[in-house]
């Protein structure tokens, strides 16, 4: 993956904030249901605006913290989640202490990881029997108009990795044992201008030169007007995938 891409994100901290759609509660509860009872301690990884970070903060007693290698999106994060500790920081190399952490969850992250050096990373982080948690919420493509969307916006890693022809899903290494997986359909209330927000952080669209920025908002544009979506809001479909292994 490119690393300029992976951590280009804090140009588009409130795009990012305000276009992407925030993770269901009952899929965030699924990928911690096997942290041992009375367990709290949370590291959300590649927090970027706190989106997950956020659900996490609503569980009772939990103690979370933030890693992510971008100083914007933590400055972003600060002021969603106010409180929340954060830390500089990837999931290869995080300035956390040994055996520190029940559970690590990444958002929206994992396809911009080194899987083998991530998973021995989060593997010395979180303690024996703790969890690591995947989610990632992708458009649902089985709608005509949402894969017309992505073909203007270009795919992301995450939609290849995830939801790719033949994808094998997110690899997880030792020490974590078996991945479990699990799904949820839902759909999002979106404006035109959540719409372009949400294309504008996306890491494509942030790396590529203004031209072709416009271009494809342009392209945007014209499809929504076909859809007829002027000032209201149209229903964008997505799929939440979650993934879960525990610590050996």
């Amino acid at each position: 993956m490119s690393t300029d891409r992976a951590t280009s994100f804090g140009a588009e901290a409130a795009n990012y904030e305000a276009g992407r759609p925030e993770y269901p509660f009952e899929a965030v509860a699924w990928m911690l249901e096997r942290m041992a009872h009375g367990t709290r301690r949370i590291v959300d990884v590649g927090a970027g605006t706190g989106k997950l970070t956020r659900v996490l903060a609503q569980a009772p007693d939990a103690e979370v913290v933030a890693v992510d290698p971008d100083p914007e999106m933590l400055a972003a994060l600060r002021q969603s989640v106010p409180g929340i500790p954060t830390f500089q920081g990837s999931a290869e190399r995080m300035p956390l202490p040994d055996a520190s952490a029940d559970a690590a969850v990444l958002g929206q992250a994992w396809h911009w990881v080194e899987p083998v050096a991530a998973s021995a990373e989060i593997g010395r982080v979180v303690r024996t029997g703790g969890v690591l948690g995947l989610i990632w919420n992708i458009r649902d493509e089985r709608t005509d108009w949402v894969r017309r969307l992505t073909d203007i916006m270009h795919s992301s890693p995450a939609e290849n990795l995830v939801n790719g022809p033949g994808t094998a899903g997110p690899r997880i290494e030792a020490p974590f044992g078996q991945v479990e997986t699990e799904r949820w359909e839902w759909t999002r209330s979106m404006t035109r201008t959540q719409l372009h927000q949400m294309a504008l952080s996306r890491s494509y669209l942030i790396a590529a030169p203004a031209e072709e920025r416009e271009e494809i908002l342009r392209q945007m544009d014209r499809l929504f007007d076909e859809l007829g979506v002027a000032d209201g809001t149209i229903e964008l479909p997505y799929v939440t995938h979650a993934f879960r292994a525990v610590r050996d």
